[in-house]
């Protein structure tokens, strides 16, 4: 693996570079169900799902939230409840209230239709500079650069610069995309800076990895200055938390409920979205759980416990739950995909089979296929 100084790096050959990756891009890319569409509302909704988040995770959320909110009048006319529940399981709630009072301001004040240039398009709510790029370059061919964690990689190897955590850094990796991107606009169902930030993005996310990068398969791989992985800080540890939850069902009926805590609109995390009831560590000394599980949020892991109480012969648990009455619901069980509940809450729920998983609708094949670039 060859590193360089920052004194060392050269210019790219910007001609050359985007001829190579282009073609690449071409031929390589994946089929993601949000490109080579035309509207730029969907573009802005998966620019917002992808912040931070698993293309995997994405896709399997994409479609459904597009079936319930297909406009951007849809979505602004929706309850808030309603959009944080087809969020769910995507973590980072935060981008989905800003989305949805994003829609409520394009539709009141523009009239419902999109800004179309990064400048416009930052005015909004939750739209910062990454966002606006990509969706200003993919949705209507502005020639911006996108610079992302994938991007930054790219540039950092091909350059043989180190990761730096400063402005100087930052200013760096900027001014090579900037000098990177096409120039013109979208002609002739053409977008060159559009399919250059995806093509940038799409190779950092399947071939220039963080570990173990692709460099064989690398169309750059020539213009490359380390091919390997370059020199990055050292990475906070991970801390490790327990966490312990009360499931609690009942029965009405033929019907089947749930124990539900809804956290406080006030609260700094997740507002308003269902949980389990948490439980004090000391109330579950000698009780064997009915699920363990690990969950990451950020730079946290938690060794999450769930207990059960099993109908009226236990209430020592419930008992236990530290939450103001008021603040816990019984939830009927079939009602479970229509709340907005914690990723955590989702997962625990859908392996004790307490709620049942929505599998993602996939379009279905063409006769035909072709790719849109």
């Amino acid at each position: 693996m060859l590193q360089h100084t920052a004194a060392e790096a050269v210019e790219l050959d910007a001609a050359l570079l985007r001829r190579r990756l282009i073609g690449w891009y071409r031929n390589h890319a994946r089929e993601l169900p949000w490109r080579g569409v035309s509207d730029p509302y969907r573009t802005w909704v998966s620019e917002v799902m992808l912040q931070q988040t698993r293309v995997a995770a994405v896709i399997d959320h994409y479609e459904d939230f597009l079936r319930r909110f297909p406009t951007v009048l849809a979505l602004a006319l929706a309850p808030e409840a309603d959009v944080l529940a087809s969020w769910s399981g995507l973590g980072y709630y935060r981008r989905a209230r800003m989305l949805h009072k994003a829609a409520q301001f394009v539709t009141s004040e523009l009239g419902g239709v999109l800004p179309k240039t990064s400048v416009e398009l930052r005015t909004l709510p939750g739209i910062g500079e990454y966002t606006s790029a990509a969706i200003a370059s993919i949705a209507f061919g502005e020639s911006v650069a996108v610079v992302d964690g994938n991007v930054e990689r790219v540039l950092l190897r091909l350059t043989g610069r180190p990761e730096l955590s400063t402005a100087a850094g930052r200013a760096f990796v900027q001014g090579q995309a900037d000098a990177l991107v096409p120039k013109r606009r979208m002609k002739d169902n053409l977008n060159a800076a559009g399919d250059h930030n995806q093509a940038m993005m799409e190779l950092g996310a399947t071939i220039c990895l963080p570990r173990a990068p692709l460099c064989l398969d690398c169309p750059l791989h020539a213009m490359c200055r380390t091919r390997g992985e370059h020199v990055t800080p050292v990475r906070a540890a991970q801390r490790s938390r327990p966490a312990s939850y009360l499931l609690s069902l009942r029965k009405r009926g033929t019907l089947t409920e749930v124990l539900m805590k809804l956290r406080p609109a006030e609260s700094s995390l997740m507002p308003g979205m269902y949980e389990l009831p948490p439980l004090p560590e000391d109330a579950v000394q000698g009780r064997e759980p009915v699920l363990r599980l690990r969950h990451a949020i950020t730079n946290t892991n938690y060794y999450v416990q769930v207990y059960a109480s099993r109908g009226t012969q236990d209430r020592g648990l419930r008992r236990a739950v530290p939450a103001a009455k008021a603040d816990l619901d019984w939830i009927l069980t079939k009602r479970l995909n229509a709340l907005p509940l914690t990723g955590l809450a989702r997962k625990i729920l859908q392996r004790l089979d307490v709620m049942r998983v929505q599998l993602p609708v996939l379009p279905a094949e063409p006769t035909t296929r072709g790719r849109s670039v």
